[in-house]
């Protein structure tokens, strides 16, 4: 059997993508499970390697059918032509987000296709996007609207601890004024969902985080456990779930990372992020839930204040391709 083809985007090509990307797809852990294709630019590449010192022996492609016709090694579907010495780490450009958008859409279409198993990308910068398309506001969002997916979340995945998120990208006021139940309830499904038809748990436990301090203790900061929070849960049992909640968050995710649950579903974006990242750092993953396609990304942005500098640690975009691998082995 063939390994699984899978896609990888390079990212701003201002950012740490193509570094992080030339160290991935030559490391003996990524050419064990899968084929690797970057989407990309070959001169950026190039010029990525040779500041690496290292070799770059990643053929490029005219057509995607090709990958039948060869399929062990990295490749490369040139997506554009940037001249490299234009592109200069560090500096980022509203072409260059021009060129990061493009990555995805034709990676993305493929993966909708299938003629990828697997969709992985690389760090963009969402403002430089934006310049160039205002409505942009990340992966997560824009692959969902490509593929016309209504219910869909955001994952973020270690060894030690797993946690979804009920609202993303919003600004911390609007994400309260539109927390309710029903979002509550579907960011659930979709974790027990993922954690059950990718990650292969039969009963996964589930915890939901609260939303105020000491999750509101009975009513005595706040209501939103008792009217919006317990509601979610009691549902999620109803349907089957082993969910539980809602928990303390000051000690939800110490009693997460230590075993006591499978995944905690946190309200908001920092709420979940800040303790994931404390622990994996460097190597958390990405994941969207919901889409009928695996897509997997690095944890971390475009880090243009190191980008060029060859110390970018590719542990997360390798931990997200082996993730992507492995998912695609068993769907």
């Amino acid at each position: 059997m063939k390994k699984p083809l899978i896609a990888i985007t390079m990212g701003d090509p201002a950012g740490v993508g193509p570094e992080i990307i030339i160290r991935t797809v030559v490391h003996p852990q990524i050419l064990e499970v899968c084929r690797p294709l970057i989407v990309g630019d070959r001169q950026v590449l190039w010029e990525a390697a040779r500041r690496l010192g290292s070799p770059f022996p990643i053929k490029s492609l005219n057509r995607l059918t090709r990958m039948d016709q060869d399929p062990e090694g990295p490749s490369l579907y040139e997506a554009s032509d940037l001249p490299a010495e234009t592109v200069i780490p560090g500096q980022p450009n509203p072409m260059w987000g021009r060129a990061a958008l493009r990555y995805i859409r034709l990676a993305a279409r493929w993966a909708l296709n299938g003629q990828v198993e697997a969709l992985v990308t690389g760090p963009i910068s969402k403002e430089i996007i934006r310049t160039y398309q205002a409505s942009f506001t990340g992966h997560t969002e824009f692959l969902a609207r490509l593929s016309r997916t209504k219910s869909f979340g955001m994952m973020l995945a270690g060894e030690r601890l797993k946690v979804s998120l009920v609202t993303i990208h919003l600004a911390l006021k609007k994400a309260l004024r539109i927390l309710n139940s029903r979002k509550i309830l579907e960011t659930i499904e979709l974790t027990h969902k993922i954690l059950t038809e990718r990650f292969g748990l039969k009963k996964p436990r589930l915890a939901v985080a609260g939303l105020n301090p000491h999750a509101g203790e009975q009513g005595a900061f706040g209501l939103e456990e008792e009217t919006i929070i317990r509601p979610a849960v009691r549902e999620g049992i109803s349907r089957g779930m082993a969910v539980s909640g809602p928990y303390p968050p000051d000690t939800l995710f110490y009693w997460a990372a230590q075993g006591r649950f499978e995944a905690v579903v946190a309200l908001y974006h920092d709420q979940g992020l800040i303790p994931l990242k404390l622990l994996h750092f460097e190597n958390a993953v990405n994941i969207t839930m919901g889409l009928p396609f695996i897509r997997t990304s690095v944890d971390h942005g475009t880090a243009f204040d190191i980008a060029g500098k060859g110390i970018a640690k590719p542990d997360s975009l390798i931990a997200a391709v082996r993730l992507a691998a492995q998912f695609a082995e068993i769907q």
